[in-house]
Order: structure tokens, then sequence, then C-alpha cells
């Protein structure tokens, strides 16, 4: 049976451990289902992402955007920070890897980011991400915090990390204008 636990760290976040059905032929993994997340919305969008090892994508946020996160091919080392002013686990940062675990076999577990969780990935080999939105993409609640802010002390995992410019340009979480900081009352 599916196990879906809430984060003990970052309020609303949501570990899936799905069950994986395998057999002579490979196997069958239900990676989303929507009654997983009562407080969720309908995922409207998919999106996949390749990246070599060392790429570092974030840390973005939505005010009014959800994520599911799943690796089906490599390992991520996954970071979210609670940038939610008011949230009983207000500035909470967790690591952990999403994929492939170090002894081969692959974990297929996903994650479920609610608005206001800043979130990034170090790829710590080649990989793929696949990520179910519940918004179609605006640009307008594409936002950024600093990946290396000490403030946040993410564990990335990567030497040299590669970066894009947007991400080397986000602004610390200090320097975050008020008109974009998010609030607990944000609607997961």
């Amino acid at each position: 049976m599916t196990d879906v636990v809430e984060s003990k760290l970052i309020a609303g976040v949501h570990h899936v451990n799905p069950d994986v059905h395998g057999d002579e032929r490979g196997l069958f993994v239900e990676t989303y289902r929507r009654q997983w997340f009562p407080e969720g919305r309908e995922m409207v969008q998919a999106n996949r992402g390749d990246r070599r090892a060392g790429a570092v994508v974030g840390l973005h946020y939505h005010l009014h955007q959800a994520d599911f996160w799943y690796v089906p091919f490599g390992t991520a080392r996954v970071v979210l920070h609670d940038l939610r002013e008011g949230s009983a686990t207000d500035r909470a940062t967790e690591c952990f890897d999403l994929g492939r675990r170090a002894d081969g076999s692959h974990s297929h577990a996903g994650i479920y980011i609610p608005p206001g969780v800043a979130h990034g990935f170090a790829a710590l080999c080649d990989m793929t991400i696949t990520y179910l939105v519940d918004g179609y993409y605006n640009p307008d609640d594409e936002l950024g915090v600093a990946w290396d802010d000490p403030d946040i002390g993410a564990e990335w995992g990567v030497a040299d990390p590669v970066l894009s410019a947007r991400d080397l340009a986000n602004p610390r979480r200090a320097d975050i204008e008020p008109r974009w900081r998010p609030h607990a009352a944000l609607r997961a």
C-alpha cells in the first residue's frame, strides 16, 4: 500500500512511497494519485527535466502553485525551505535524495511541495525529473531565493555546481521584497 507521510520538518510537504509491482517483464509504479493530497488541487500540467551531473536548479518558489516531483532515472538531492511567514515550520530546511539509492536500487518516492516552500535539486548524476503542477506556467509566479543562502543552510551534495544565470541572481531570504514573501495563509 502506498505510504503518504507529512514531513516532520516542513508543514504541508508530503513524502510519497508508492507500491512497486514487478515481475520478469519489469515493473509498474503508480507515481501520483490525486486522493493522496486532500488539501491539494488538481494538477494541470506535467513537465520533464533532464539534468547532467552537477547541475543545481533553484531555489524556486511560488505564491500560487504546488508541485509534485518524481525522479524516474538518476538521483536528485532535493532541498526544501519553508519561506511562509507565520508558518509553524517557517525557516525549516529539509534535504533528501529522490531516485536511485546508494545501493543501486530505486526508491520511486515522490514529493508534494505546497506554495510558499522554496524547492530545488542538485543532479548527483545524470538524471531525469518529472513534475506535476497545479497551475499553468505563469512567469509572475516564478520566484527564487539564493541557492547558497547561509540562512537556509542547504546541503547540495555537489562540489562544483552548475547554475543558470537566473538562479545565480536570486536574492537571499532576508532580501526578498515584502510583496514577494509567502505567508502561512497560502492555500496548499
